[in-house]
C-alpha cells in the first residue's frame, strides 16, 4: 500500500516538473511593402498539464517598436503590462487573458519604423532604391515552439537576396519560411531580405499640432510640420530636365502626397516660410476631405520640407457640455500620409478663458507638459493652454483624446461687455469733451 501511495505521488511530482507553456501553433505575417515593419502573429497557446492559463509573457525584440495590439481568438482585447529596459533592448509584454482555458488564441500586431533602411545609402537620380530588413526567422519565446510558419509580404518582385533557410518558397513579391518544428526557447536565427522597394520613405521629424477652443462655435486647428525624405540619399546634382524627361528618373523621390482631414473642415490653407503654395487639391468626400499636397520642389533622399497646414471646424461635433462641464473629444493625432512616421509630436489645447478643472483622459500613454497661459484679444486672465507630447508615432496612434473641464456660460459676456464697456467709455468722454470749452478768447459781459 505504501509503494502505491509512494509511487503515486511521484507521478504527479513528475507531471508538474514536466507542465509547462508552449507555443502549439505559430503563423506570422511581415508586410515590408513601406517603410513600415508590420508584424502579425497569430499564436495558440497550450498548458500541457491541461491547467487553466491565466497569463502569457510575449516578448519584442524589434527596434523602434511603435505600436502593438493584442487581441484573443474572439477579437477582444487583452489587457497587457509593459516591461521596458530589459537585456538586448527587449520589451516584455505580460498578457492577462480575461477568461482562464488550457489553450489559448492570440491575435497580436506590431509596428516598427526604422527597421527598414537604405542599401546602398545613397543613389543616383537615375537608380532604383533598393532596402535591407534585418529580423528574426523565429518568433522570440520564453516557451518552445511546436511549428512554426513565416510569410513576408514585399513591394517589388525584384529580390536581391534573403535568408535559404530551408524549407523557403518565393513567388513573385512574397516569401514562405517554414514550417519550422520543435524550436527551442529564446531561439535566434537571422531574417536578411534585400529588394527594392520605391515605396515613399518619408519621416515627419516633427509635428506641432494646435487646436483652439472657441464656445462661439469654432474650432482651429493649426499644424506646422517638418519633414525629411528617409530613404536613399540623392547622390550627386539634381537635374530637372532629367527629371521631367524620364519618366522613370527620380523613382523614390516624392512628388505628392495625400493628407486626409475631416470631413467639416473649411478655410484650410497651406503655406511655407514663403508664403501660400497654390500647388495642392482638395477633394471633398463624404467622410473625410481628401487634400493632396503638393511640395515645391520633389523630395528626394535627404532631402526636407516644411510647412504649415491649418483649417477650421464647426465645436458642435468635437465639443459637448451639460450645464457647465465641458468635453472635448479629437484626434491626438491626423493622417499626414499613408504609412506615416513620426518621430515626435507635440499637442497644444487652447481652452476659452475661465476654464477650469481641467482632466485629460488620453487613448495611450503620452508626456504631459506643465500647464501655461497665453493671451489674446480681451484677455484679463488669460487662457489654459494644456501641452502634451509623445515619440514614434504611426498611423495606427490616430485616436482620439477626451478633455474634460468647466466654464461658467457668464463667462460667454465677459468679451462682449468689456466691448460694449469700451465704446461707451469713448461715447461718454466723446460728450463730456464736446461740452467743454477750451476757447481762449475774451467775452464781455453787460453790467
Amino acid at each position: 500500500m505504501w509503494i502505491l501511495y509512494h509511487v503515486a505521488i511521484a507521478y504527479l511530482i513528475l507531471n508538474v516538473t514536466h507542465a509547462e507553456i508552449i507555443n502549439k501553433n505559430v503563423e506570422r505575417t511581415l508586410d515590408l511593402t513601406s517603410q513600415l515593419a508590420k508584424t502579425t502573429y497569430k499564436i495558440s497557446v497550450e498548458d500541457t498539464a491541461g491547467k487553466a492559463l491565466k497569463d502569457y509573457v510575449f516578448v519584442v525584440k524589434e527596434p523602434n517598436l511603435s505600436f502593438i495590439s493584442v487581441k484573443d481568438g474572439f477579437s477582444n482585447k487583452v489587457k497587457y503590462e509593459e516591461k521596458k529596459g530589459l537585456a538586448n533592448d527587449q520589451t516584455e509584454f505580460k498578457l492577462t487573458f480575461a477568461s482562464v482555458s488550457p489553450q489559448q488564441n492570440l491575435v497580436i500586431e506590431t509596428v516598427s519604423t526604422k527597421n527598414i533602411l537604405p542599401h546602398p545609402a545613397e543613389i543616383k537620380q537615375n537608380d532604383k532604391q533598393l532596402v535591407k530588413f534585418v529580423g528574426g526567422l523565429y518568433l522570440y519565446s520564453k516557451y518552445s515552439t511546436n511549428t512554426q510558419k513565416t510569410n513576408v509580404m514585399l513591394s517589388s518582385s525584384n529580390i536581391l537576396s534573403h535568408t535559404q533557410a530551408k524549407p523557403y518558397s518565393v513567388s513573385s513579391n512574397k516569401l514562405a519560411f517554414g514550417p519550422y518544428e520543435n524550436i527551442a526557447p529564446l531561439s535566434e536565427d537571422e531574417l536578411v531580405i534585400h529588394y527594392e522597394n520605391q515605396s515613399p520613405f518619408l519621416t515627419v521629424n516633427s509635428l506641432d499640432r494646435s487646436i483652439e477652443v472657441s464656445h462661439w462655435g469654432n474650432i482651429a486647428v493649426k499644424e506646422s510640420i517638418e519633414m525629411t525624405h528617409t530613404g536613399a540619399k540623392l547622390k550627386g546634382s539634381f537635374s530637372r530636365y532629367d527629371f521631367q524627361k524620364d519618366g522613370r528618373s527620380g523613382q523614390s523621390a516624392v512628388k505628392s502626397y495625400k493628407t486626409y482631414l475631416p470631413a467639416s473642415a473649411s478655410g484650410v490653407y497651406y503655406r511655407d516660410t514663403n508664403g501660400n503654395i497654390s500647388t495642392s487639391n482638395m477633394h471633398f468626400m463624404r467622410d473625410f476631405v481628401d487634400l493632396e499636397l503638393r511640395p515645391r520642389f520633389p523630395l528626394f533622399g535627404g532631402w526636407k520640407t516644411q510647412y504649415t497646414l491649418g483649417y477650421n471646424v464647426p465645436s458642435y461635433e468635437y465639443l459637448f457640455s451639460s450645464g457647465n462641464n465641458y468635453v472635448l473629444k479629437m484626434h491626438l493625432i491626423d493622417h499626414i500620409h499613408d504609412n506615416m512616421s513620426i518621430e515626435k509630436a507635440v499637442v497644444t489645447v487652447i481652452l476659452p478663458e475661465g476654464s477650469a478643472n481641467i482632466e485629460l483622459i488620453t487613448p495611450y500613454s503620452i508626456k504631459r507638459h506643465q500647464n501655461d497661459l497665453i493671451y489674446t484679444y480681451l484677455d484679463t486672465v488669460g487662457r489654459p493652454v494644456i501641452t502634451f507630447s509623445k515619440q514614434n508615432l504611426v498611423e495606427n496612434h490616430i485616436s482620439e483624446f477626451t478633455l474634460k473641464y468647466t466654464f461658467s456660460k457668464v463667462s460667454l459676456l465677459q468679451e462682449p461687455l468689456l466691448v460694449i464697456g469700451f465704446i461707451y467709455m469713448i461715447f461718454i468722454f466723446t460728450i463730456v469733451l464736446l461740452r467743454l470749452d477750451f476757447s481762449i478768447t475774451y467775452h464781455s459781459h453787460k453790467e
